[in-house]
């Protein structure tokens, strides 16, 4: 599943048209724009707690084991080192629909699923960790395809999963209406149904040299997603304001999928220069003498190391360390607890963005709105984060994870706005946050490459992710889970009443998040002092040339 464009394949036929790099991250593209059911979670755990029965404390450890699924990908990433990228997209998408079509048959009161907690956590979890298939086999594969360009691949990327919540909530209006219940069924389906159709187009490539216009190509692509986004925030804005039919909804969606679509005229351009390129090369191409077709002098690999040996005596940083060198290293440590402390606290608010909305009196609408609203500022913070951090990279020497600083202390300012629960301000908090939470993957996903090498990405890319559930297991069930439940009882015995067996809780007022979301900033602060001790660690590493040995290799 691998190709390699040197001197050994001029004498074969050129590329096809849908193998090429580029139609690598369109398949990639399409299928991480539909694969962030995740993010909805938002949008149909109301459904899930008065179908179910379920108090807050309970709603709350399911949404902990979907972080955990969605962010805990380790198995995806060692089946990825080997297995070749379509296989990790198959095992992916099997999971997220035998996940998700369990959870629906449950929330619908099915008589063949009678689901404990136990169960409807299991469930979740596998749903949800389908995402980390979906995102290793095609991050991961772009990623090594264009090394010089990781954190624009990266960003945008990830800005179309940002997207994907939006991109879900509109193709599901269109769909099904206003069946609350089907979002879950459409979570089922859809997202196996595209990967399926495009696996066979995400594939490795080596040996190849970064093209002079690659960064335009992918600012052509940059452009095309801020039109999407742009869409989607000015439909979001406008469906709030005005009821839209069901003919409507679906006009806006074929809008939509022409936007989405829209990519592959940028794609099919590039494949097609370059193929005239490589024809005219084949034209062109004279054999040196003494060189054989097969018997061109190989690069030298260098001596394998064993995964168990220098476990303690890693190399220099960039270099490819083993998986053990990575794990045990302190910048590694450093990073896994700023991901605990920072993105624990931002996922543990967009996982309550329903209860928070109900809490300060807002209608079912505006929740939906919201939903989709930090589907979009997390896109942007992914884009932004992705591309800006690559310039000021490449041009100023700026740390990357100085950038993680920053973006970590805005999000302070988020969690202050929550805990003061003023209802103006809940759209300006969930926007800064949204926009923190998609920053922060390409900066982490980025600085773990950069620091620890490509060979064993997939696995140490996952093993980074899965500081995000530790954190949001301590926010979400033991801290917000908790002070939701509490004040929700001392309301009750305010107004004279008693819980019965199979009553869900509910909490209405500031009061609901005010504590927890104090405790929240304090920890994000934490967590970006511990992230500026990375910067001063790897300052000296930022200030040589990190794509070197790229370029010599390639």
């Amino acid at each position: 599943m691998t190709e390699d464009f040197n001197l050994r394949n001029l004498g074969k036929t050129p590329t096809p048209l849908f193998n090429g790099r580029w139609f690598t991250v369109f398949a990639s593209i399409l299928i991480l724009s539909v694969s962030g059911g995740t993010y909805l979670f938002g949008l149909y755990s109301q459904n899930v707690k008065s179908s179910l029965g379920y108090d807050q404390t309970t709603l709350n450890l399911l949404s902990f084991f979907k972080d955990v699924g969605a962010n805990v990908g380790i198995i995806a990433g060692l089946i990825n080192e080997v297995c070749p990228p379509w296989v990790v997209l198959l095992i992916g998408s099997l999971m997220n629909f035998s996940g998700y079509i369990y959870l629906w048959l449950a929330v619908n009161g099915d008589e063949l699923v009678k689901p404990q907690v136990w169960q409807m956590c299991l469930c979740l979890m596998i749903g949800a960790n389908s995402q980390t298939f979906t995102n290793t086999g095609a991050l991961v594969t772009c990623v090594k395809n264009f090394p010089e360009s990781r954190g624009i691949v990266i960003g945008l990327l990830k800005g179309f999963v940002g997207l994907s919540g939006a991109i879900i909530t509109q193709l599901f209006h269109a769909i099904y209406g206003n069946n609350g219940k089907s979002l879950v069924l459409l979570i089922a389906w859809l997202p196996p149904f595209v990967c399926c159709t495009l696996l066979k187009y995400v594939r490795v490539m080596k040996g190849v040299n970064r093209q002079e216009n690659e960064v335009k190509i992918f600012y052509q692509l940059l452009y095309i997603s801020l039109g999407l986004a742009g869409f989607l925030l000015m439909i979001t804005i406008l469906q709030n304001r005005v009821a839209f039919t069901l003919v409507e909804y679906r006009l806006s969606s074929c809008v939509l999928l022409l936007l989405l679509f829209a990519p592959i005229v940028v794609v099919i351009r590039e494949e097609l220069r370059i193929g005239k390129n490589r024809k005219q090369v084949l034209d062109d191409f004279t054999p040196l003498k003494g060189l054989e077709q097969g018997k061109l002098p190989s690069r030298s690999q260098g001596k394998e190391v064993l995964w168990f040996k220098n476990m303690f005596k890693p190399p220099e940083r960039g270099e490819d360390y083993t998986i053990l060198q990575a794990l045990l290293s302190i910048d590694m440590l450093i990073l896994f607890i700023t991901t605990i402390f920072g993105a624990g606290g931002t996922l543990t608010a967009i996982d309550n963005i329903g209860q928070i909305g109900k809490a300060l009196g807002y209608p079912n609408t505006s929740i939906a709105t919201f939903t989709s609203l930090v589907s979009i500022w997390g896109y942007l913070g992914r884009v932004v984060s992705g591309f800006v951090s690559e310039i000021f990279l490449t041009k100023y020497k700026v740390p990357r994870p100085l950038m993680l600083t920053f973006v970590l202390l805005l999000s302070c300012f988020g969690h202050i706005l929550i805990a003061m629960g003023v209802p103006s301000v809940l759209d300006v908090a969930l926007a800064i946050l949204g926009f923190c939470f998609g920053a922060m993957a390409p900066l982490i996903f980025s600085i773990i490459s950069e620091l620890f090498g490509l060979k064993h990405y997939a696995t140490l890319l996952n093993f980074g992710g899965a500081a995000s559930p530790i954190g949001a297991y301590v926010f979400n069930v033991r801290l917000v889970g908790h002070f939701y439940d509490k004040e929700a009882l001392s309301q009750m015995e305010a107004l004279g009443l008693f819980r019965k067996p199979g009553d869900h809780l509910t909490c209405i007022g500031i009061e609901c998040y005010r504590s927890s979301f104090l405790i929240i900033a304090a920890a994000s602060f934490v967590g970006c002092i511990v992230s500026y001790i990375l910067v001063l660690r790897t300052r000296k590493f930022y200030k040589g040339d990190i794509y070197k040995k790229f370029r010599e290799q390639a």
